[in-house]
């Protein structure tokens, strides 16, 4: 059984969130609404949502560091909402952790499609929980370390763990797909960003970085993601899949 996606609406303009709201719900999605960050914060206490959008200029916050706590805290997909479509803020954007980035004023149907292509991203997308069973989680193993890509969880034999943003959850899930082999610039972008999402390789470059970073953090004496100059990046470990 397949339960509905609950969708969270963070946006400070009545007349954008609300029509929004109606339109989505249309779509079939379980939809709440929250005018600025403090109603966010309360919402996200009480109820689980497998998408958060996220208006970039909240009277409370700025939403380019609320997706980044948002990150931190939870781990929940971001689609960010702007009215600035400079290169810079969407670099910036997936700096910050976002998982897509939406440039008002848009068509509710390009904005619908792209929270399809990001649930299908994420573990709401990959994983069917049967009716009358426990939920089986895909994880991997490779290197001494195992990731569970539903919760973004990395961690080590010992049992320490360390959580990765949206991004890295899925720049890791693409080396373990392919392990042993060069992935371009361009190729990761193609199994990592969304369809039309305006990404350079700068962008790509950093969020790698982050990445090793977090993957020293236990393989302080090893390392598994090897930049190939002029090509790309390696994963150098063999990965078994294990179902938890």
């Amino acid at each position: 059984m397949i339960t509905t996606p609950r969708v969270l609406v963070v946006d400070d303009h009545r007349k954008i969130r609300e029509p929004l709201a109606v339109y989505l719900r249309r779509q079939g999605f379980d939809v709440r609404t929250a005018e600025n960050a403090a109603a966010m914060w309360l919402l996200l206490k009480r109820l689980s949502f497998e998408i958060v959008i996220l208006d970039v200029m909240l009277p409370d916050g700025d939403g380019m560091e609320l997706c980044q706590q948002l990150q931190r805290r939870t781990h929940i997909p971001v689609i960010l909402l702007t009215a600035r479509d400079a290169t810079d803020d969407r670099v910036r954007g997936l700096d910050f952790g976002a998982d897509d980035y939406v440039v008002k004023p848009f068509e509710p149907r390009e904005l619908v499609a792209r929270i399809n292509s990001v649930l299908r991203r994420s573990a709401f997308g990959a994983v069917t929980v049967p009716a009358d069973e426990a939920a089986v989680l895909l994880a991997y193993r490779f290197a001494g370390l195992h990731f569970l890509p539903s919760t973004g969880l990395l961690s080590s034999d010992e049992g320490s763990g360390i959580a990765l943003s949206t991004m890295e959850g899925r720049l890791l899930v693409a080396f373990l797909n392919h392990p042993n082999t060069v992935l371009s610039r361009d190729r990761l972008i193609d199994l990592c960003v969304s369809p039309g999402n305006d990404i350079f390789d700068r962008a790509i470059d950093r969020q790698v970085s982050r990445l090793r970073g977090k993957l020293a953090h236990f393989l302080r004496d090893r390392e598994v993601l090897i930049t190939v100059w002029g090509s790309g990046y390696r994963l150098a470990a063999d990965v078994s899949e294990m179902r938890t």
